[in-house]
């Protein structure tokens, strides 16, 4: 099994895109081969699916964008419900044979789930019962601004809950500046996760990226 993690997020739009390429070039800068999948990606528009295609500009790699991105919906919703809309179903087999080509093909995995942990992938099947069939640990993206405690230790209880492996989590402040009580509010997030925060993405203006620094792969359990 090659190593990698599963990136999931507390809710929609927190940044799972942004942490999960700056995981991949931070890979790339280590000397690492890393692949990238995006089982799922909803909300896709004519010109194909924007999250993977950043994906594999962040991976440098060539593999064929329905591997990486197997299934891909119009609807921006759950990609249950996306698929519904089009009248047809996720088929899991489908997204199973890509992981085995890209997972054959590169030393360590990023996979990047849709939505949060509990969104449903495919017929009774999550996004956790697919991050537990990878055999991959999680790392949960948190939002930085108001609501992220309560949405953050949440999905953190359903991990430890279904016994899958933490990686741990990253803060991403993809809403862009705080206010002072988000401020605070984040302060008492940080304390409560302690070991198990890993990294915090700050507000990123359009084409910035990340800094190296801001996400620690050791911690993570990736290779450095």
């Amino acid at each position: 099994m090659s190593p990698g993690v599963f990136v999931t997020g507390t809710d929609t739009g927190v940044g799972k895109t942004v942490v999960s390429c700056a995981l991949a070039r931070a890979l790339r800068a280590a000397g690492r081969d890393v692949g990238v999948l995006k089982p799922a990606e909803t909300g896709v528009p004519p010109e194909g699916p924007l999250d993977a295609r950043e994906l594999r500009d962040a991976a440098a790699v060539d593999d064929p964008l329905e591997d990486i991105c197997p299934v891909q919906l119009a609807l921006p919703a759950a990609p249950t419900v996306a698929a519904a809309a089009e009248g047809t179903r996720v088929d899991l087999d489908t997204i199973r044979s890509a992981w085995m080509r890209l997972r054959k093909r590169h030393e360590v995995m990023i996979v990047e789930g849709a939505g949060g942990l509990l969104v449903p992938l495919a017929d009774e099947c999550t996004m956790a019962d697919f991050a537990a069939e990878l055999e991959l640990p999680l790392v949960v993206v948190a939002r930085a601004a108001l609501g992220t405690i309560n949405h953050t230790l949440l999905t953190l209880e359903a991990i430890e809950q279904r016994g899958l492996p933490l990686a741990g989590v990253v803060i991403s402040h993809a809403t862009g500046p705080l206010t002072d009580a988000d401020t605070q509010n984040l302060g008492a997030l940080r304390s409560a996760l302690g070991g198990r925060l890993a990294g915090e993405i700050p507000p990123l203006a359009d084409g910035e990226l990340p800094a190296a620094s801001a996400i620690d792969l050791g911690k993570l359990g990736l290779p450095t």
